[in-house]
């Protein structure tokens, strides 16, 4: 076998399944297929053309700005927004592409409320750790500067890294999966910063949320196979044939392979 063929079995393998996934859906519902993503790009787009005016900053900052010093309730509240509001120190593009790639990938693979569910999900783990790093101190281990707890904490980056990786796991595309990984850890020790730090904490909140879906997964027991009925048994019940052979046994009680089932 050539080296290149060797590579597109590889590729294949890795990215096969979620191509087709991706490609069908679409060719099934069009753009019905990402809604959800539609809406969130439209709403990052809108964000950032209101807050880039000079009316518009100071209410998407007391909407959508997250900061590790704001009281606890009042950042919960600002959460939802605060994924859809870009960085004002980034290109808007990027953010733009990053969501309707893997928010587009993500909702056709886990459907639009899994989608959601596993964002916030990311997000509110970043918030959080940013909280518990401000209030270990930078001595200890995972420990911030206090200044850290200042830093408006915005954008969608933590939750396209948790998608990413939730995605990957999902369709078992572990090369990839590691790669996303990978980067966000050499993203943190090539320019430590808080936005740096807050992926790596999306990444273990979404690894621990598959790694229970594994184990419940194993757990969980497999569908029995329909109970066959004895002549003699439907008879003690009233309910067989009187001539003492087999009752017909009606398609609809053979049950398939048990499937894994999934708990997210």
């Amino acid at each position: 076998m050539s080296r290149r063929e060797a590579l597109r079995r590889a590729a294949v393998r890795e990215w096969g399944p979620l191509a087709a996934a991706v490609r069908t859906a679409l060719a099934e519902r069009g753009a019905r297929a990402l809604a959800l993503t539609l809406t969130a790009t439209a709403l990052t787009a809108l964000v950032q053309l209101v807050q880039n005016q000079s009316w518009g900053y100071g209410p998407v900052r007391a909407l959508g700005a997250v900061r590790a010093e704001d009281p606890f309730w009042s950042a919960l509240l600002r959460t939802p927004l605060s994924l859809f509001v870009p960085a004002l120190d980034l290109p808007v593009w990027g953010a733009l592409a990053q969501i309707l790639l893997v928010f587009g990938v993500a909702e056709i693979c886990l459907g639009r409320w899994r989608t959601l569910a596993v964002a916030y999900a990311a997000t509110l783990a970043g918030t959080l750790y940013a909280r518990i790093g401000v209030a270990l101190g930078p001595e200890a281990f995972l420990g911030l500067p206090a200044s850290d707890a200042r830093v408006v904490d915005t954008g969608p980056s933590a939750a396209v890294v948790a998608l990413a990786v939730y995605v990957c796991h999902q369709r078992r595309a572990r090369f990839t999966g590691s790669l996303v990984v990978v980067a966000m850890v050499v993203e943190v020790l090539v320019k430590d910063n808080l936005a740096g730090r807050e992926h790596l904490a999306a990444i273990a909140a979404v690894l621990a949320v598959c790694g229970v879906r594994e184990w419940l997964g194993r757990r969980a027991p497999a569908p029995r196979a329909g109970r066959r009925r004895s002549a003699q048994g439907l008879g003690a019940g009233g309910g067989g044939t009187r001539s003492g052979a087999p009752p017909m046994r009606s398609w609809n009680f053979r049950r398939g392979p048990a499937q894994r089932t999934s708990w997210w």
